[in-house]
């Protein structure tokens, strides 16, 4: 009976795991949650929160990625209320938080399940996921994999921690760069009314840098960094 023990609480805590993410989905659909992250209604709240409003607004980016709710709006949010470079330093500190959160709700509900159901193949790529983790994860953030299904994700895979926040931390840099920075320049000119500055550098620049992010997987595939981290056959 002892040995039958632990399978049991693995599948109990994979059951807790998927009713979590079952009601964060709901929570964020059918609550007037979703009518609460708008400009708005986020920004007049932070805005009654005074000195603490960066603060406040980063454990709800935290709190927000582990609910499932978009990292692309969340993130636009940030940049709308805090403008280009304070919305990029509290959109990365959040998303952080929020990754580190979700990995470690993966990690302690659902590995031990996930692990029972991995035949000898699959054990090879959890494996090498493990050994090479950082450049696993860093690769996987900078093609824009969904961001939260990644963050769950690796915490049933075999991958350290640390790798993981390490790969996350500098994998999200230049795309939450890049986004903060269009939506904040859109912002200021919204704000002062000058059209015209939507043929500023600021505009075109930004541009640039995301046309450039989406040449950086093939880039990495060209000077074939990520090659030497498959798995053989």
């Amino acid at each position: 009976m002892q040995t039958d023990k632990p399978q049991k609480t693995a599948l109990v805590k994979a059951a807790i795991l998927v009713a979590f993410v079952v009601a964060a989905i709901l929570v964020v659909r059918l609550t007037p949650l979703q009518d609460f992250l708008s400009v708005e209604k986020l920004g007049g709240f932070l805005q009654s929160s005074g000195m603490w409003a960066p603060l406040v607004f980063i454990l709800i980016y935290a709190a927000g990625v582990c609910l499932f709710v978009p990292g692309t709006l969340l993130t636009a949010l940030g940049a709308a209320i805090f403008g280009a470079y304070w919305g990029f330093v509290y959109v990365w500190v959040g998303a952080m938080l929020g990754a580190a959160g979700a990995f470690l709700i993966g990690r302690y509900l659902g590995r031990e399940f996930a692990a029972s159901l991995i035949g000898e193949r699959l054990r090879k790529y959890d494996d090498a996921i493990a050994a090479n983790g950082f450049a696993t994860v860093l690769y996987l953030r900078l093609v824009y994999f969904p961001f939260t299904a990644l963050n769950f994700g690796m915490g049933l895979t075999k991958v350290g921690f640390k790798d993981y926040l390490w790969g996350t931390g500098l994998g999200i840099l230049v795309g939450t760069f890049i986004f903060t920075f269009f939506i904040g320049t859109l912002k200021e000119i919204w704000v002062s009314g000058l059209w015209w500055q939507l043929f500023s550098w600021k505009v075109f620049f930004s541009l640039g840098l995301l046309v450039f992010s989406l040449y950086i997987p093939k880039i990495i595939s060209k000077l074939k960094i990520w090659q030497k981290y498959k798995v053989a056959d």
